[in-house]
């Protein structure tokens, strides 16, 4: 055992050394280590408190890429966003949104070098997105006592979570949502929800998808009236309210239809059927109409 460890030891440095590679750059040398490699590199080095980045051409130029602070604002003046901009333009990029990070340069450089040679292969930095959106309609509450099958104004919010890399199929949501009563129901709530959604077809102006509401929590307030025991002929009422949570793990059907850039008309048909609550003997009528936009 000591002699494997000695031996890893002793071949430590070696690998190291592989890993990077010495340069002469202004007079300065530097160890340098090579993330990216194609049209344009990415080199940086960590071994001192701030990393620093380097670009290297085609004709093998090293650029360092810089963010100065302006002495007399304080502000950065991002050096690096004209120096990549200068080396990347003819391919109609732009380094604008890029921050001087070490997972910024990489995806920009990556994304150039796919651009300008088709036969690289990188697959683009996965970013989570959030869209907020707002609905309303009419629900028969599927999964409460409702002997008139009353149809009730429901309305609410949705913030959902998505991708734009290779999970872009699959997203998250938070709700909230308000059932209203009526005169043949008297039962109002409002509830919290956390969901999962799948868009099974995904097309640039539209897509549907299956929803799947796992957990959730409901204030409510209910008006209940029954016959008094004691005084046959008479009846009672009986006001009360409260809240739970439950994991009903609901479904429904779903679709965004996109208007404008970053606009889209939902439709949403929920509570078809749930594993873990049970349908009051109604026909599911759930149904809302909304826009949702990119934030």
């Amino acid at each position: 055992m000591k002699r494997i460890v000695l031996i890893l030891c002793l071949l430590l440095p070696f690998l190291t050394l592989k890993a990077q590679e010495t340069y002469t750059i202004n007079g300065e040398t530097l160890e340098l280590k090579t993330e990216v490699s194609g049209n344009l590199d990415l080199l940086w080095t960590a071994n001192t408190r701030k990393s620093r980045y380097f670009v290297r051409t085609t004709d093998g130029s090293i650029i360092e890429l810089v963010d100065t602070k302006n002495s007399e604002t304080g502000k950065n003046q991002q050096e690096y966003i004209t120096t990549l901009n200068g080396l990347t333009q003819e391919y109609g990029l732009t380094a604008e949104k890029v921050k001087f990070t070490f997972p910024s340069l990489k995806n920009y450089i990556n994304v150039y070098n796919s651009t300008s040679d088709l036969s690289y292969n990188f697959e683009p930095q996965s970013k989570l997105k959030l869209r907020l959106g707002a609905f309303g309609g009419f629900t028969n509450q599927p999964f409460i006592s409702n002997p008139s099958n009353t149809l009730v104004p429901s309305f609410g919010a949705e913030l959902e979570i998505y991708s734009d890399g290779k999970f872009k199929r699959h997203a998250g949501y938070f709700s909230l949502r308000t059932a209203l009563d009526s005169d043949d129901i008297n039962y109002s709530a409002t509830q919290l929800a956390l969901g999962y959604r799948f868009r099974f077809i995904d097309k640039e102006t539209f897509s549907v998808y299956a929803n799947a509401t796992f957990a959730t929590y409901t204030f409510y307030n209910e008006v209940l009236v029954y016959e008094d025991p004691e005084n046959p002929g008479s009846y009672l009422t009986l006001e009360q309210s409260g809240s739970g949570f439950n994991a009903p793990f609901s479904f429904g059907l779903g679709s965004d239809i996109k208007v404008s850039k970053n606009g889209y008309i939902t439709l949403a048909y929920n509570s078809l059927f749930a594993i873990f609550s049970e349908n009051q003997g109604n026909f599911p009528v759930d149904f809302a109409v909304g826009f949702k936009f990119n934030l």
